[in-house]
């Protein structure tokens, strides 16, 4: 696992450096951090589309793709996630390493390029082009009214609005149409100067960089005339108990029924006991040989997928499932069953040896991919672990017992049943 290098500046802005020769590019790749709440979350999920429309210099997407390719064909992405009750506005540009275009400077073109993006997008009378603004509201729009077609994830993000209807955490990461349709371009403008002058910026670059020189040319580079007075944001609430269990039903045209399931697990990434949650999540349903797969799909027969997986700074786990409409109650019952098992302890060796093994692979390729590197420092930011390398989470994954399992399954709550069904039938059902 490459190892981190970092620099606080005092402007709440952190620089990050990952040397490593395994990589032909270099990447780099800029996460300005903001609180998720429901008041702002289409704004910021519309900037990022918005700035790579044009800039001052490249006042048009196409004037800024010919200049990446002069670059070689360099890419640059833009987006919006979310992590936890953050909403993260990513830039990444990717380019040759220098050293198979020498002379070139391409690393140093490239941020200029991103300065550009970020730091002078194309204004029209003190604001954003009311164009792009116009155009880029209307497809995230779309983007918002297009989840629904994706029966899988609309399911599961539906559980969480329902499970989260007065949590931050609850908000979609694009916001609602109805909170896009008052944005205006010379308000969106002031916004994003408000997040850029305070909020949390961390900088990563993946890549064979020379360090001292990268930390250089990165502080020259990313001066946005920062405010010294840093924009803490709230810590996410994570523990909560529910007092009963919430059965919601949804009626959609679909083929097959989407139950979900969403539990509080009351740990998050920043707690000592996280790895043992997530090994608790590989026994229950994280791979193929977990129970929920070998229980509810093919002993029953009753699911055409099944899964769990955990969104790790709220603490909260997701049991997916696609099923009959009529199959619902004995879905449910068995689902529970398999939650119930893992609490008593019911967990057989080869299921132990089986997840250890699974967890442990996947952390050996995040090493594989800058952007997942890139992802998993960003995580151990949020998280509290930010120099935690992947070898030191191996070790401790290959030390977790039985008895941790059950441990952490003991203080883990239903909090959310939500079942989205067909229109036309009438069996099955919600409690």
């Amino acid at each position: 696992m490459i190892s981190l290098k970092s620099k606080r500046l005092p402007v709440n802005t952190g620089i990050h450096l990952l040397p490593t020769s395994k990589f032909k590019t270099t990447l780099v790749s800029v996460s300005l951090q903001q609180v998720l709440n429901r008041e702002s979350a289409a704004q910021t999920a519309l900037l990022p589309a918005v700035l790579k429309r044009g800039t001052k210099q490249y006042p048009t997407l196409r004037d800024l793709e010919i200049r990446l390719e002069e670059l070689y064909g360099a890419t640059l992405t833009a987006d919006v996630v979310k992590r936890g009750e953050r909403q993260i506005l990513t830039f990444s540009l990717e380019v040759i390493n220098d050293k198979f275009a020498p002379g070139e400077n391409l690393l140093q073109q490239g941020l200029s390029i991103l300065k550009e993006v970020i730091g002078t997008p194309l204004l029209e009378n003190g604001g954003f082009h009311k164009d792009y603004v116009r155009q880029e509201k209307e497809q995230l729009a779309r983007e918002i009214q297009g989840l629904v077609n994706d029966k899988v994830n609309y399911a599961l993000e539906r559980c969480v609005q329902e499970m989260c209807s007065g949590e931050r955490f609850g908000v979609y990461k694009y916001g609602s149409v109805e909170e896009l349709q008052p944005i205006t371009s010379g308000g969106l403008y002031d916004y994003y100067r408000e997040i850029l002058r305070g909020n949390p910026l961390d900088i990563f670059v993946v890549g064979e960089v020379d360090i001292e020189e990268t930390f250089s040319l990165i502080r020259e580079t990313f001066d946005f005339g920062r405010s010294s007075e840093p924009v803490k944001l709230p810590p996410v609430r994570v523990e909560c108990v529910p007092e009963r269990v919430s059965y919601e039903e949804e009626k959609l045209p679909v083929n097959q029924g989407k139950l979900t399931l969403g539990y509080r697990t009351n740990l998050s990434y920043s707690d000592g006991k996280y790895l043992d949650l997530l090994f608790y999540n590989g026994v229950l349903g994280g791979f193929p040989h977990s129970k929920l797969f070998q229980n509810v799909r093919e002993k029953a027969s009753l699911a055409y997928y099944v899964f769990s997986r955990l969104e790790k700074h709220k603490g909260i786990q997701l049991i997916g499932s696609g099923i009959e409409v009529k199959d619902y109650r004995q879905a449910l019952d068995i689902i529970l069953q398999q939650v119930d098992a893992v609490k008593k302890g019911q967990i057989s060796r080869e299921e132990m040896e089986n997840t250890r093994r699974g967890i442990i692979n996947r952390l050996k390729i995040i090493g594989d991919s800058p952007y997942s590197l890139v992802g998993y420092y960003l995580d151990g930011l949020i998280g509290g672990r930010p120099e935690e390398r992947t070898e030191e989470l191996i070790q401790k994954v290959e030390r977790i017992t039985k008895d941790d399992v059950v441990a952490v399954a003991e203080n883990i709550h239903l909090d959310t049943v939500y079942f989205l069904r067909s229109t036309d039938e009438e069996e099955g059902g919600a409690n």
